[in-house]
């Protein structure tokens, strides 16, 4: 792994860290709002979540990068990476992530991982530590695979995805307001909060990762105007992480094997939003 993968990885728990202390503290000094506020049952389960979450992550990681550079024989060109083509990668990585976030909340096997993140009703910098260890049940690494065809370095392609994941963290909190003409370009604070919102209007929206100008484009972009209500529209109501890793999984297989369906609707059950029930 190259030195600056491996300083990323080493420098992000402290960095975190420094800014949670900071957003805590911060929040005793203003009128934050309670969904804002750390309580020790919330951030606890965040940070369980997370630490097993990074385990997982890691190893798969190890697993992963192997299969790139089996892939990466088939290449079109050779990419050597330079600062330049750094960017570039940046760039077509988001346009990707877009495509994945979006499809996460989309297609309902997506959406049971996915869903933990959502499934606070806080929201804080340690709402973006709470991630699902069942990401690599799924094969979410064939959307990067196009990247290592194209021909850039498949370690490369796997730290740009880790510094997509490191830029988001900053974006989950109450305490900066809108940016200005950074908002155009730049998924912010106030972009991402709508995302987390589960007012109507915000459902299913901003799916951006470092950019915003990809929801602009494929409209599901909508600002920040209404207070944002957090969470999700059927509550867990726990913070046991094992509930939050596996319910909507057990929501999902439940609805899969129902009785009187046919093939279909129980494929149907799996790709297709959540929320869908055959027609009576």
């Amino acid at each position: 792994m190259p030195e600056y993968a491996l300083y990323l990885l080493i420098a992000a728990g402290p960095i975190f860290g420094v800014f949670m202390w900071w957003e805590w503290r911060s929040q005793r000094k203003v009128s934050a709002p309670e969904s804002a506020q750390y309580t020790l049952a919330d951030t606890a389960s965040n940070l369980t979540l997370a630490g097993t979450f990074e385990l997982v992550q890691d190893l798969w990681y190890v697993l992963l990068i192997p299969i790139y550079q089996w892939f990466y024989q088939f290449r079109i060109t050779t990419i050597e990476t330079t600062f330049l083509s750094f960017l570039v990668l940046l760039v077509l990585h988001d346009f990707l992530y877009y495509w994945s976030h979006r499809a996460h909340h989309r297609i309902r096997l997506l959406w049971a991982i996915h869903v933990t993140h959502h499934s606070s009703p806080r929201y804080n910098l340690s709402t973006a530590l709470r991630q699902n260890i069942t990401y690599p049940l799924v094969a979410t690494w064939i959307i990067w695979l196009p990247l290592v065809l194209a021909g850039f370095d498949p370690i490369t392609v796997i730290f740009v995805v880790a510094v997509n994941l490191f830029y988001q963290f900053f974006v989950h909190t109450q305490m900066v307001e809108k940016l200005g003409a950074l908002e155009w370009i730049f998924n912010t604070p106030s972009h991402h909060r709508v995302h987390h919102g589960r007012n109507p209007q915000y459902i299913d929206r901003n799916y951006g990762g470092i950019f915003i100008v990809w929801d602009r484009l494929f409209g599901t972009f909508t600002p920040e105007e209404e207070a944002v209500d957090y969470g999700i529209t059927h509550p867990v109501n726990t913070h046991n992480p094992v509930t939050l890793i596996f319910h909507e999984w057990v929501a999902t297989l439940r609805d899969v094997l129902g009785k009187g369906l046919t093939r279909k609707e129980r494929l149907d059950y799996l790709i297709k939003p959540p929320g869908w029930k055959p027609d009576p």
